[in-house]
């Protein structure tokens, strides 16, 4: 699988330069169209599409964010979201990206996320192995792992100040980011990473795959992913 991800890698670079290079207004305005996930889809968010599409069409059936279901009738499927984060993008929030999840029976077996803010990415291959990539230098760097982190990230945040208030009344310190893929492939880094809404497929299925080794619980409503255990613990007893 070492040509879909060095296609993965050419589709986020050609994305990424022309976010730093060829970027417009008309790249933050509404498409008119409303995405496969719900969302309001930007002009970007279907720019984004179609170069993954491209690139990445001849591996599999695609299912993405913005038009849902592109067969081709193969075992494979590739789970895309072209834009993570596309508020962040649309008001100039340097936390937006990409996320790449390649399935075989419905087993994530490949996943690339991109922040295109820093030009950073990172895979992890069928053989569990992860690597950081800088598109801006073409260069791999190490993957390294914070061993202890002061903060969490609670994405959706707003949508839950009870929630909210429960980990104030914990003294637990986090940051709502807006771009669940890249805050999920980042989670080795954080004390925890906690969603609460609607769990999308397209939102969590390569994050999920990159920190796939650290405790996971997901229900129809939450996903908590924690490394160390009785951080763990506690916000999944906070939660329940």
């Amino acid at each position: 699988m070492k040509a879909f991800i060095k296609d993965c890698i050419k589709a986020n670079k050609k994305i990424y330069e022309y976010i730093n290079t060829h970027i417009s207004n008309l790249d933050y305005i509404y498409s008119g169209q409303i995405g496969f996930g719900g969302d309001k889809s930007l002009n970007i968010d279907l720019f984004a599409e179609n170069i993954f599409i491209e690139y990445l069409k001849p591996y599999g059936d695609i299912f993405s964010e913005e038009s849902g279901y592109i067969s081709s009738n193969s075992s494979y499927k590739i789970i895309i979201d072209p834009i993570d984060g596309s508020d962040n993008f649309s008001s100039n929030l340097p936390y937006f990206g990409t996320s790449i999840a390649l399935q075989k029976d419905n087993k994530t077996i490949i996943a690339v996320v991109c922040n295109l803010a820093t030009g950073i990415l990172i895979y992890k291959d069928e053989n569990k192995k992860i690597k950081k990539l800088n598109l801006a230098t073409n260069k791999y760097i190490d993957f390294l792992e914070l061993q202890d982190s002061n903060i969490g990230i609670f994405e959706r945040a707003y949508t839950n100040p009870k929630l909210c208030e429960k980990l104030y009344e914990n003294n637990i310190k986090y940051r709502s980011l807006g771009a669940i893929a890249l805050s999920l492939c980042d989670a080795r880094n954080y004390s925890f990473v906690l969603f609460y809404g609607k769990i999308r497929e397209f939102d969590i299925a390569a994050g999920v795959y990159i920190c796939e080794d650290l405790n996971i619980y997901q229900s129809d409503k939450f996903l908590i992913v924690a490394k160390k255990i009785h951080i763990f613990n506690l916000i999944k007893d906070i939660i329940n």
